[in-house]
């Protein structure tokens, strides 16, 4: 049903186009001088049935899910629901849910099957409201676009004052979203400190988040240092960072300027469709084929490699990474103006010298901006983490050693039924914070650098 709904929309905000099209038209050839073109009446009526009609439904559809379940829960034995906290009556509407989509277990409870049964109806009535009151909105919008039609009418204005208003909330959202990630991170965070002191996470030398949840469950105290963390995630950018930079830039000075165009054609979109091979590939690449032969050569040498190797993850990542900083490099170079190539070139200046010292340092803002890409990329990588070097957080920057990185931590503690009480879920948080900050101070500095060559080449 909901995608009869949409679909239903689209078909009305078509038809809204085509007869406000052809009413204009009509205006038209009556000899009728109109104020705007036609296709901005068409586009007008479009918009003005597409976007009411098109927010109706996503209220509709965030809301009736909660309202429904509020109903059907309201609707339970009262001697069934009471003193019930939030878990348990969560698990019974859950397994309500399961009996309403047909999955039973066992023999449930009369009242179970009532309270299923009444979800059923409350689901289906619910969508043929939803259609029953799309279809009002989008006829009345269709009535009131058509009804302006004229030959006076402002049509373009019009379309671009509804084009305005739904830039302007899209940015609007954006920032209040970011407002509200940001506001998260620091509520959780700030419940985490007061159950753990910041020293102690900031400083701490030991990852070992376990903790009892039950009275009388064995377990660890729990310890909830940050550095063996973050050292995990430093060593394995750095590791992935000293192989894509200089083998980005490179591949991407030769293939701007060195190599023939018949080699470009074929090499760049290599390595532009690597840049689209999914992560877990990367994974299974580091598990089989480099971090086997980074054993071997360990046992050749005497060296002692862990079976899970922050190198094997990090060349792994390196590699992954090369399309990035190579193709935000490339583009960089291409735009620099081709005044500069041939007056360094008329000066005596050799091709490998116009590129250092001319080239090179115009396309810095671009380079960085890959460079950024890619450091963030690097630290905001999971799959292959897990995959090649490890879950055990360990106070090491020894490259051959097994590590752990933030990113790993926050889907360690976060899988599984999560209570957002404890100081074990709630670290999860303060690891994002970490990244959140990282990743800031990153931004800021590749700003200044931007804003520096910037005003030199400008």
């Amino acid at each position: 049903m909901t995608l009869f709904a949409f679909l239903l929309l689209f078909a009305g905000a078509i038809f809204a186009y085509t007869l406000n099209l052809r009413a204009a038209q009509s205006i038209r050839n009556g000899g009728g001088n109109l104020h705007s073109l036609t296709s901005f009446h068409g586009m007008y009526a479009f918009l003005l049935v597409l976007i009411p009609a098109f927010v109706f439904l996503l209220v509709w559809l965030s809301f009736q899910g909660t309202v429904i379940n509020a109903l059907v829960q309201r609707s339970l034995p009262a001697d069934v629901t009471a003193g019930l906290e939030s878990g348990p009556l969560q698990l019974i509407m859950a397994e309500i849910a399961s009996i309403a989509g047909g999955r039973m277990f066992g023999t449930p409870d009369e009242w179970k099957l009532a309270a299923a049964d009444r979800l059923v109806n409350l689901r289906v009535t619910s969508q043929w409201l939803m259609v029953a009151f799309l279809l009002a909105i989008i006829a009345g919008c269709i009535y009131v676009a058509r009804k302006r039609v004229s030959a006076t009418f402002r049509a373009r204005q019009g379309a671009e004052s509804i084009v305005h208003a739904l830039m302007v909330f899209c940015s609007v959202v954006a920032v209040f979203v970011t407002i509200g990630i940001v506001a998260s991170l620091v509520f959780e965070t700030f419940r985490f400190f007061q159950m753990v002191p910041w020293y102690e996470f900031v400083f701490g030398t030991v990852w070992e988040p376990q903790i009892p949840i039950r009275e009388d469950q064995i377990a660890a105290e729990g310890a909830f240092g940050l550095i063996p963390v973050f050292l995990g995630t430093l060593v394995i950018t750095v590791i992935a960072m000293i192989i894509a930079i200089p083998v980005g830039l490179g591949s991407a000075i030769f293939l701007n300027e060195f190599a023939s165009p018949r080699f470009r054609s074929i090499v760049k979109p290599v390595l532009e469709v690597l840049a689209g091979v999914p992560t877990v590939v990367y994974g299974f690449f580091a598990v089989l084929t480099i971090a086997p032969a980074l054993r071997v050569f360990g046992e050749t040498w005497g060296l002692p490699i862990a079976p899970n190797t922050a190198l094997a993850a990090g060349i792994v990542m390196g590699f992954m990474l090369v399309p990035f900083i190579s193709s935000f490099a490339d583009d960089a170079l291409s735009a620099v103006p081709r005044s500069l190539r041939d007056g360094a070139l008329a000066l005596g200046a050799t091709r490998g010298e116009t590129m250092m010292n001319v080239l090179f340092p115009a396309a810095i803002p671009g380079i960085v901006g890959g460079v950024l890409l890619a450091v963030s990329r690097a630290i905001g990588e999971t799959m292959i983490v897990v995959m090649a070097a490890g879950l055990i957080a360990k106070m090491t920057i020894n490259p051959l050693d097994s590590v752990t990185t933030v990113t790993v931590q926050i889907v360690t503690l976060l899988i599984g039924d999560t209570s957002f009480d404890s100081p074990k879920t709630l670290s999860a948080f303060a690891l994002g914070m970490v990244l959140f900050l990282v990743t800031l101070v990153i931004n800021i500095f590749a700003i200044r650098i931007v804003r520096k060559y910037r005003e030199i080449y400008d």
